[in-house]
């Protein structure tokens, strides 16, 4: 049975890094409803079936976010985890620190930096996973109901990392001990629709 799980996101000098750059000015339409906006995010939400209703709570002193979500994971055709998210089109990067908050009774709880087509459980998506056995890696799905794959970092539980999209096309990268990044991956090419979401996610 999954239980609820803590993960908090901070980034470099204490900011969640979202770089966007908009294709002809257009970043996306704000979205619509019952979202409710945190931090640099439009809305937040489950994605899926999860046993507890997650939650985000931005501390905008510290300028970090506090996530909870009991979904089971994000992995072979649907997802289900809590998620934080902006609606963007061109090209973004996303670079955070994460930490999470206990010892966790699952390895494969995973705090990602994602973007995908949907809110659907089984949209396409391309993220960058910490497990919390400190895997890492890119995750994706190439078209709706497909099944996950990935590609292993070799860096176990770094502690800043970032993903990006350039056109179709996603990588990972992790920082090293002195803080520079280094490409940890391949890349992969993943057609998402202009707007589409980005945003960071927990499940347990």
């Amino acid at each position: 049975m999954a239980k609820k799980k803590m993960v908090w996101l901070t980034a470099l000098a204490g900011t969640l890094a979202l770089i966007l750059t908009a294709k002809n000015g257009a970043w996306g339409q704000p979205s619509t409803g019952a979202a409710t906006r945190v931090g640099i995010f439009e809305g937040h939400g489950d994605v899926g079936t999860v046993l507890h209703a997650g939650s985000v709570q931005y501390d905008a002193a510290k300028r970090s976010y506090t996530m909870a979500g009991s979904g089971e994971n994000m992995w072979f055709t649907g997802d289900a985890f809590q998620f934080a998210w902006k609606k963007v089109s061109g090209d973004v990067t996303l670079t955070a620190d994460i930490s999470f908050l206990g010892d966790g009774v699952n390895e494969h709880r995973k705090a990602v930096l994602m973007m995908r087509q949907s809110l659907d459980a089984d949209s396409p998506y391309a993220d960058l996973a910490l497990h919390g056995s400190g895997l890492t890696s890119l995750q994706y799905r190439e078209a709706k109901g497909a099944a996950t794959h990935e590609i292993q970092a070799n860096i176990s539980a770094p502690k800043r990392l970032r993903i990006e999209k350039r056109g179709a096309y996603f990588s990972l990268w992790l920082a090293d001990e002195k803080g520079e990044f280094q490409l940890a991956s391949g890349s992969v090419r993943i057609a998402l629709k202009e707007p589409f979401y980005v945003g960071i996610g927990v499940c347990s």
